[in-house]
């Protein structure tokens, strides 16, 4: 394969949500979009792109949640226009009905002990560690498998690019590590002259935010 051939992931982390400044879980329901903040940081990355240094993209993805949607919508003008297309198993981990339930609230209602079974869903009528990561490697697969050679921006969430990690690295779901993935960051992948094998370019890459305040928080 040249090098003209390779296909090339770049998973963006959405802007601050208005859901984390709320400190809710924010799922299909309690979703909003992005906090003042999360905005400016979608644009500061815009025009990060518009400065020609980054990689042309050919197609940018989004996950079905507001927040998502309405990062990439932002970043749109800057990548020439492209159309969102939406995908909706590229969404955070589903809820449930944690869906809008407050953070300190959680561990009252759910007799939820982390991921220590793979199987163990989050809340009633939420996703195990296991399904969310078997749904989004999947939505991954499709993606890089349908669009080889070319650059694809997939807009998403914290969890879904710790998947990505631990997929596209040959990490297995008991591998513990613990990522730290900053609002609208770049991760990116390049596959390699080795079938299936991908290189890291680079992780949470977030050089655009300088000078902007921090929010701590939790991958969402």
């Amino acid at each position: 394969m040249s090098s003209g051939e390779r296909t090339r992931l770049l998973l963006i982390r959405h802007g601050e949500s208005e859901v984390t400044v709320k400190q809710i879980i924010g799922g299909d329901l309690a979703c909003t979009g992005l906090s003042t903040l999360g905005r400016r940081q979608a644009e500061a990355l815009g025009e990060r792109y518009m400065q020609g240094y980054e990689p042309k993209v050919d197609a940018l993805w989004s996950s079905t949640l507001p927040r998502a949607i309405e990062t990439a919508d932002l970043l749109s003008p800057s990548l020439g226009g492209l159309k969102v297309h939406t995908h909706p198993d590229l969404v955070e981990r589903r809820p449930g009905e944690a869906d809008g339930v407050g953070y300190q609230e959680f561990g009252s209602l759910f007799e939820w002990t982390g991921d220590f079974h793979p199987h163990l869903p989050l809340a009633p009528g939420g996703e195990s560690l296991a399904a969310f990561s078997y749904r989004t490697g999947q939505a991954l697969y499709e993606l890089v498998e349908g669009y080889p050679g070319t650059t694809m921006m997939v807009v998403c969430h914290g969890g879904v690019i710790d998947i990505a990690m631990r997929l596209f690295m040959g990490l297995g779901m008991n591998t513990q590590f613990v990522l730290w993935t900053l609002n609208t960051s770049i991760t990116e992948f390049v596959t390699t002259d080795e079938p299936g094998v991908w290189r890291l370019v680079r992780y949470n890459d977030a050089a655009h935010l300088d000078g902007m305040p921090p929010r701590t928080e939790p991958a969402d």
